[in-house]
């Protein structure tokens, strides 16, 4: 596993960071709960003082579930990223994450989008 790559199994989320044209794009795979909501946190921005770039986009195709500690962790970068004249996209959600987002309202506030490929050129 390199550096930019992030395991933890008692958390049951794994996260992949790579950049594309200046945008860090953030790979989640498994599933978003209270047991994750650090992992997922620092995955957008990082604890550890890390530059984050201004704009990023979270691709959830292999997330499986996501309860409200995700939907925090998103707002919350959302918000950083705002203030820092940024933003955050979230792309590719599968249908029951999809369907959280939009009974929430978070896809009001943070753009959604199909694919990462629409995310990163819209």
């Amino acid at each position: 596993m390199t550096s930019n790559e992030k395991t933890d199994h008692a958390e049951r989320l794994s996260v992949a960071r790579r950049m594309v044209e200046g945008i860090r794009v953030v790979t989640l795979r498994g599933e978003i709960d209270h047991t994750a909501k650090d992992a997922l946190a620092d995955a957008l921005i990082p604890t550890d003082n890390a530059t984050v770039p201004p704009r990023i986009v979270a691709d959830l195709e292999g997330v499986t579930f996501m309860d409200s500690s995700g939907i925090n962790a998103f707002i919350l970068a959302h918000q950083h990223l705002s203030a820092a004249h940024g933003w955050l996209r979230i792309a590719a959600p599968q249908e029951a994450v999809q369907r959280v987002l939009s009974l929430i309202g978070v896809d009001t506030v943070i753009d959604c989008h199909p694919t990462v490929e629409q995310a990163l050129h819209t």
